[in-house]
């Protein structure tokens, strides 16, 4: 089995290097609007939005910005095949313009984008990205009613265009049995609030030091939860490339797109063994925990209880459509150009 892993330079705005309806599954975090950190980057894609900030008309410019964002959109959703999935990783905004402090509500604007384009939102996650901070509350402190709530989450939206996926055909179905994932991360990756802290935060310490605004662990819960191996993952804002080495540890095919050539470089150089040791660790790690689970449970209900045996791995699972779970660890890295491919073991006992 193999995946190929595409580094394309390029502005997301304009067409894609990408054929109609050849991508399952978005997974981005976009440069976010009225956050001060991007005026820049959104300044330099549309002049009169850098003018009309220096004119203080802060709800001009956040639509101005929004507006460099639906062009992206836009080419998302020819590019996402009948089925597809959109998950977008997006914070709100808070900003003082001429003394007035305001709520900029990127989330809610990227929905309205979605759906004028015939999307379908299903139900969202709120990433917790808790402070510690004993001071973080803003405006008057403990006089009423000036102060104001602190933002300590973002949203992970969910998008599906069209109907949902059929599997017809034996292969189809076996590879999407064999996607699979087990119970008990099932019940914590489809909960509604995620919680990254710390060593959630460091899962791959080789990695974590090259990955973007988001932890290596949120893209490759995204990527198991809605797609099945040998699918195609786009990241159009790939940034320092989180997105790709999560595809290529579940054993998806990656597209990136990024416009700064040296983080592209970047990317390629992480594409070592040293990543693939990282990924591989990561990958055993799910095999680890899944057995201290069944070790509770084995303490609970005792060793008669379990009904479902992985038929690769020989160890219990909870529930009959786990029987089938394989986990394809990394055989091999190698590199053409723009292009990396990963080859993976087909065999758990070759492992």
């Amino acid at each position: 089995m193999k995946c190929i892993h595409k580094i394309i330079q390029g502005d997301s705005r304009k067409k894609f290097p990408l054929k109609k309806d050849s991508v399952d599954l978005v997974v981005t975090s976009p440069p976010y609007p009225m956050i001060e950190m991007w005026d820049g980057t959104f300044s330099k894609q549309n002049e009169t939005i850098g003018e009309t900030l220096r004119k203080c008309n802060g709800n001009k410019a956040f639509e101005l910005m929004h507006k460099e964002l639906d062009k992206v959109w836009k080419n998302i959703a020819g590019a996402v095949k009948e089925g597809g999935i959109v998950c977008i990783n997006i914070g709100d905004a808070v900003r003082s313009i001429k003394g007035e402090f305001k709520l900029y509500s990127n989330h809610s604007r990227i929905i309205s984008a979605f759906l004028n384009l015939g999307f379908t939102a299903l139900p969202d996650i709120l990433w917790r990205k808790q402070t510690n901070s004993p001071n973080k509350f803003m405006g008057s402190g403990m006089l009423p009613p000036g102060a104001y709530v602190t933002l300590e989450h973002e949203y992970i939206l969910i998008f599906r265009k069209g109907n949902k996926k059929n599997f017809d055909g034996e292969e189809s179905r076996h590879n999407r049995n064999s996607s699979a994932y087990f119970w008990e991360e099932r019940n914590t990756w489809f909960s509604d609030v995620w919680d990254f802290k710390g060593a959630s935060q460091n899962i791959l310490n080789g990695v974590r030091e090259r990955s973007g605004s988001f932890p290596f662990e949120l893209p490759y819960r995204l990527i198991n939860m809605f797609s099945v191996k040998g699918n195609t993952v786009l990241d159009p804002f790939l940034g320092l490339g989180t997105s790709v080495f999560a595809a290529a540890a579940s054993g998806r095919n990656g597209i990136g797109i990024e416009w700064e050539e040296g983080l592209i470089e970047g990317i390629l150089k992480a594409f070592d063994n040293k990543l693939k040791n990282d990924l591989n660790n990561f990958l055993n790690g799910r095999i680890k925990n899944h057995l201290l689970f069944i070790e509770e449970i084995k303490k609970k209900r005792g060793e008669n209880y379990f009904k479902y045996f992985n038929k690769n791995y020989n160890f219990p699972v909870i529930t009959r459509q786990e029987m089938n779970i394989f986990i394809n660890y990394i055989k091999k890295i190698s590199k053409e150009e723009n292009c990396i491919i990963t080859e993976y073991y087909i065999d758990a006992a070759a492992v």
